[in-house]
């Protein structure tokens, strides 16, 4: 018998590009403020504004787009003017319309994994945004489920594994995040694979849990069918 049922998918930067989205933004930001703070001055107070805001709007374009007004506030003192706050505004609406670009094996994994296991897309964010990319990326047809979920914690897979799978012993969740696929998806006692994308939002950092038997790293999506393989 099969060990593993059931795969969960992040996919912000794990199936397809998001971090760089939001990259392209803070430069743009960054321009717009450049007579009032310095590229990594703004930086630090962004990403601290982001910190404080993440409890009250969660994730996504939205909570970014207040945290970028936000610190436009802050570095003016409180004298940004009308049409900086437009352009950020802006920025974000244009965000929300982002081309979706899939990661280099994430269309051909899912359909060789799909006729073997559950695949679950287990996503956090902002639900419309969420399911607009989905959509877009054309690989909505591959998962037998979709959830997109305010926060990732132990509990989280714990629930989604036992939903739509045989619990999480039996499952495996694989994501760029080890503060957020990684380190709770191992709490809740399922199997976790690392698959590190070159950009990584600050607040997902966190250290490998490499004395874990169950935690595996891979370079790409395309290492992971072999990888499962001999896990079962």
């Amino acid at each position: 018998m099969r060990k593993l049922t059931t795969i969960g998918f992040d996919a912000d930067d794990t199936l397809w590009h998001n971090e760089r989205v939001f990259k392209l933004t803070e430069d743009r930001f960054a321009d717009l403020l450049a007579d009032h703070a310095d590229r990594s001055h703004l930086a630090e107070r962004l990403i601290a504004a982001e910190r404080r805001n993440v409890r009250h709007y969660g994730f996504g374009v939205k909570g970014f787009t207040l945290s970028m007004i936000e610190t436009a506030i802050e570095v003016t003192g409180g004298k940004v003017p009308g049409d900086v706050i437009a352009e950020i505004l802006q920025a974000g609406r244009e965000m929300l319309t982002h081309p979706v670009e899939t990661l280099p094996h994430a269309e051909d994994t899912l359909q060789r994994l799909k006729d073997s296991y559950n695949l679950v897309l287990i996503t956090k964010g902002d639900l419309f945004d969420q399911e607009r990319k989905l959509a877009e990326s054309g690989l909505d047809h591959h998962f037998t489920a979709v959830e997109i979920v305010s926060d990732k914690q132990p509990a989280t897979y714990e629930a989604i594994f036992r939903r739509h799978g045989d619990g999480a012993q039996r499952a495996i969740m694989v994501g760029n995040s080890l503060k957020s696929d990684i380190l709770p998806a191992l709490s809740a006692g399922s199997y976790a694979v690392y698959v590190p994308h070159e950009l990584t939002w600050a607040l997902e950092h966190a250290e490998e849990p490499l004395s874990d038997a169950r935690f595996r790293r891979i370079g790409h999506l395309g290492e992971l069918v072999d990888l499962l393989e001999k896990l079962d």
